[in-house]
């Protein structure tokens, strides 16, 4: 499946402010630029500036342009939680550990409202920086009348927000819990760091217009690799 012309744009310019080939304080192209230098849309350069925002990794300021931030490894909170952005949460590409349909009662996470023997699909994946370290190990559960179809898609790029746009499956509200836990011996192989350090884990549950869970998931992440704040814009910041 291709990647889509903004991904592939933004992940560019990830890499490049991960690596520190974009410095903090380097001017990224306005989004006239973006659209002369890959002949995208207005609509495509647009978003590839936002979602690198959202991230904060840039900020954008009216009539001076969009700017590398100094905590090049933030990630706002807010994108966890708000259904109407797309994109990932993370940044950075994936790998599938494992992709499967099982019974509610073994997806691995709480599923309020749902019976144990409700199929669902559990996605297990790796999210690496652009240095390939291991930053974060995700598990997401959906249950499986609600989207038959999931795993036909692109499970390295899939975002299940997204998905649930494109497929006007209506989500209507997202919660997440922030929780200290210490890492138990497999997980803390996977991010190669010690048995029973102290980390986050991110736990979301997202539920449709009707009150029914859409989507239950958890984030387990390397707090030395990865910042988290919370930033709201209060007025929309026009294209720079």
């Amino acid at each position: 499946m291709a990647v889509p012309a903004y991904l592939r744009i933004r992940n560019e310019f990830e890499q490049q402010i991960r690596s520190g080939t974009l410095p903090p304080g380097s001017r990224l192209p306005t989004e006239a630029e973006l659209q002369q230098l890959y002949s995208i849309g207005r609509a495509t350069a647009q978003r590839v500036l936002s979602e690198l925002a959202q991230a904060g990794l840039v900020e954008r300021h009216r009539r001076r342009g969009t700017f590398v931030t100094e905590g090049a490894r933030q990630e706002n909170l807010l994108r966890f939680v708000n259904t109407s952005l797309p994109g990932p949460k993370i940044l950075g590409r994936h790998a599938v550990e494992s992709a499967t349909v099982v019974q509610a009662r073994d997806a691995g996470l709480e599923m309020p409202g749902v019976n144990d023997d409700t199929p669902v699909h559990q996605l297990r994946r790796l999210k690496f920086d652009v240095d390939d370290n291991v930053i974060a190990v995700e598990l997401s559960v959906v249950p499986f009348a609600l989207a038959p179809r999931l795993q036909e898609e692109d499970l390295g790029h899939l975002t299940v927000h997204d998905y649930f746009a494109r497929m006007g499956i209506p989500a209507a509200k997202s919660r997440i819990y922030i929780d200290p836990i210490a890492l138990d011996a497999a997980t803390a192989a996977q991010l190669r760091v010690p048995e029973g350090q102290a980390v986050i884990r991110l736990r979301r549950l997202t539920w449709l217009t009707d009150g029914k869970l859409a989507e239950a998931r958890w984030d387990i992440i390397r707090p030395d690799l990865v910042e988290f704040f919370l930033e709201q814009t209060i007025e929309p910041v026009p294209g720079s």
